[in-house]
């Protein structure tokens, strides 16, 4: 293989790495840009700037806005500045892994405690829903509990 194929292969695969998260991160919910831009820092590894981000996705400096705000808000990148620089530039925080399961464990627990709640209402004398419902709750309860095991595995491999 050629260096310029090398290039070029390369280049494909960080394309197409970064457009996989972005749907990614759209099935769960998020705006496919705030994927693309978290994949963008994930794999250059370096501190880019709000334009540069910009440019390179090829969206709107509002879209790139409100994009990093979640990021940040979710604690999976951090604004930083270079010395003698006045932009804002951007990258991924240290523990994005460890939060991010620990965000997803968070919403595990909500929601087993929300369908406990609801269970406290339903009727003793209705085993079949009463069964059904503690069943939901336990698969919940599950998940909160093995992502909090991985988060705390994710934290002491750093």
């Amino acid at each position: 293989m050629s260096k310029a194929e090398k290039v070029n292969a390369a280049e494909t695969a960080r394309a197409d790495f970064i457009e996989k998260i972005g749907v990614i991160a759209q099935s769960e919910g998020l705006p496919r840009i705030a994927g693309r831009v978290l994949a963008m820092l994930l794999y250059d590894g370096e501190r880019v700037s709000f334009g540069q981000l910009a440019d390179a996705l090829q969206v709107s400096r509002g879209s790139v806005s409100s994009s990093v705000r979640m990021l940040e808000s979710q604690q999976l990148i951090k604004r930083v500045a270079k010395p003698g620089d006045r932009q804002d530039y951007f990258q991924v925080v240290d523990n994005a892994f460890a939060n991010m399961v620990e965000a997803a464990a968070s919403r595990a627990r909500r929601a087993a405690a929300d369908i406990e709640e609801s269970l406290k209402e339903i009727p003793s004398s209705e085993t079949g829903p009463r069964a059904r419902v503690t069943g939901y709750a336990a698969y919940y309860r599950a998940m909160g509990e093995g992502l909090d095991t991985t988060a705390k595995a994710l934290r002491k491999s750093k």
